[in-house]
């Protein structure tokens, strides 16, 4: 292992550039060549492929998104493609690749590793927390604060004017950001695409809650099986019919995915690039570098795509019991 190469893949999320700065310089201290690889697999299909230095990571930890930029590629979903990407690691010296991003990004680096030998190893970066084999992903910890500050902002308008608000999280398929800023954020109630709440069930509670709140948040991940917070906030609305209550509905949208990251991420991010790099000098791939109970593990990118994470059912109780 002489040459090794880094890029990110799919949304981006805070702490990625702390954890493309553990790998440039991880590299760099065991006497590697490093490679930046910018706009994930378009990139390496194209030859966007540029050496990196110490210097080249410096001062980034503080930044949101991604240095090495993303893009989605319909290319290398096709075998020429994936052909193409490995001429240009080939031309280009590259021994093993470390892949930043979530399941899309680690399907791709599985088939790229099977069908051509080159080694690879993945960090999961990802907003949603939703990669089974990591108690946390880069980027959900930033999201989850974003989404929690403006939910206090919220809080407060809502109080004021006795409103019902429909708070709208990302979270198309996992309902982590939803459920875990809920708690940090006092709504009185969470939908998520995990579990199924009815919208008989939410004008219950909220027609219940009327006797000790005059005001109510419902956080909804964007993914839950009932719709939007629109969608539900409509269906909410026609149900109770009571002409003097304000419903009112807010989507946080991308403004979850920017930002400074927090400390958390930043180590986060930093653990498991210097993980990732080590994995490949001891011989290892097709596997992500995760943290569990604060260990490093590494779990197979068959399990990290086939296997759901699922969420914590000590959460959705905790939510249910302070919410009254």
């Amino acid at each position: 292992m002489k040459k090794i190469a880094v890029f990110t893949s799919g949304g981006d999320a805070p702490g990625m550039n702390a954890c493309i700065r553990a790998v440039v310089r991880t590299g760099i201290y065991h006497g590697l060549e490093v490679y930046g690889i910018m706009y994930g697999y378009d990139g390496m299909i194209e030859g966007n492929i540029k050496k990196m230095q110490s210097l080249s990571v410096s001062n980034i930890l503080q930044r949101g998104g991604t240095i090495l930029k993303s893009a989605r590629s319909e290319e290398f979903k096709t075998k020429e493609g994936r052909q193409k990407a490995f001429d240009q690691l080939k031309k280009h010296g590259i021994d093993g690749l470390i892949a930043i991003g979530g399941d899309g990004t680690f399907a791709g680096a599985k088939i790229l590793s099977e069908e051509f030998g080159i080694p690879v190893i993945g960090c999961p970066g990802t907003i949603d927390n939703d990669i089974y084999g990591t108690d946390y992903t880069i980027g959900f910890d930033t999201a989850l604060n974003t989404a929690l500050e403006a939910i206090d902002k919220i809080r407060d308008t809502a109080a004021a004017h006795d409103r019902i608000f429909f708070i709208e999280v990302m979270g198309r398929d996992s309902g982590y950001i939803a459920v875990e800023c809920s708690i940090g954020g006092g709504a009185e109630l969470v939908m998520v695409p995990e579990t199924k709440t009815s919208i008989n069930d939410v004008v219950k509670s909220l027609k219940s809650l009327r006797k000790t709140k005059t005001s109510s948040i419902v956080v909804v991940a964007e993914g839950d099986e009932e719709g939007g917070a629109a969608q539900i906030m409509e269906k909410v609305k026609n149900m109770i019919n009571d002409e003097e209550k304000d419903f009112k509905v807010t989507t946080l949208g991308h403004i979850q995915r920017g930002g400074s990251p927090t400390g958390k991420d930043r180590l986060l991010g930093s653990r498991c690039g210097l993980a990732a790099v080590e994995a490949l000098i001891e011989g290892r791939t097709n596997c992500m570098a995760g943290i569990i109970h604060d260990q490093i593990v590494y779990t197979s990118f068959g399990d990290c795509i086939g296997k759901s994470k699922p969420l914590n059912p000590d959460y959705i109780k905790l939510q249910e019991i302070l919410s009254i």
